[in-house]
């Protein structure tokens, strides 16, 4: 049985899963539908990289909540360009969206090059520290991830036009914070890619699903083998995305069911 010091870290950890999940099985269904799969890894590595600018200005950070506003300036502006490509980039913007994400990525090696906690701080970005998030680090992404789900709830219409960028800017914001990169990306498109064969009713519901039993089995994978908590969540996200998805599609009517030619 775990003890309670355990479970008092556990517990924050699968808050911050759960906040992460309810925005995210939304958007990255959307993110699925509109054929832009790295989007989510070129915003969160944006976001990482304003985190970074931040952490290396000393002016910059000592400035309140710095480490909250200057990831979401560059989150948002790299939303902004990506916007812009979608609408002047059509054929290529999968592609250009990727390069996007490169020479994000080599900008924050580059910065950090000499940084004596650059590779540290890299790896928390990348990897997140969602065991040590604590119930005051919960309080705003809270507050934003309920604001989000009431406006698309209002609006659902939102997600199919210019504004869904904006949205997923906040929300990649302050997910990298929470849970870093690898888990933001893995909680974005697992999910929703198995579910994105099924068309029943209860699709969103077994997409929460996937990502509910993910993040419990890897929260409690990390805990009992003192594995790091961000690549073992990935893992049983993945798995629990491939089981759901042979599960459904037991269920769907096979194929020797079609009449024949």
């Amino acid at each position: 049985m775990f003890d309670v010091e355990l479970l008092s870290i556990l517990l924050p950890a699968l808050v911050a899963g759960l906040l992460v999940l309810s925005t995210h099985v939304l958007l990255g269904q959307q993110v699925l539908k509109r054929g832009i799969i790295f989007i989510d890894l070129a915003i969160a590595q944006v976001a990482a990289l304003g985190a970074i600018v931040s952490h290396i200005d000393h002016r910059v950070e000592a400035l309140p909540f710095a480490h909250v506003w200057m990831p979401a300036l560059f989150a948002l502006a790299g939303a902004g360009v990506i916007a812009w490509m979608a609408k002047h980039l059509v054929g290529e913007l999968e592609a250009f969206i990727g390069c996007f994400y490169v020479l994000s990525a080599v900008a924050a090696m580059l910065l950090l090059a000499n940084d004596p906690h650059g590779a540290e701080l890299l790896k928390q970005l990348m990897s997140g520290q969602i065991l040590w998030v604590s119930w005051s680090q919960l309080a705003l992404p809270a507050v934003v991830s309920a604001g989000i789900l009431g406006v698309i709830i209002a609006k659902p219409r939102i997600l199919d036009g210019a504004g869904f960028y904006f949205l997923f800017a906040l929300v990649i914001t302050l997910s990298v914070e929470l849970v870093g990169v690898y888990l933001v990306f893995s909680t974005l498109i697992l999910p929703a890619l198995a579910l994105n064969k099924y068309q029943g009713k209860t699709k969103l519901v077994w997409a929460y699903g996937v990502g509910i039993v993910g993040y419990i089995a890897g929260l409690l994978l990390s805990a009992r083998y003192d594995l790091p908590s961000g690549a073992a969540i990935v893992a049983t996200l993945a798995l629990s995305a491939l089981l759901f998805r042979m599960l459904l599609k037991l269920r769907s009517p096979t194929s020797a069911q079609q009449p024949a030619k």
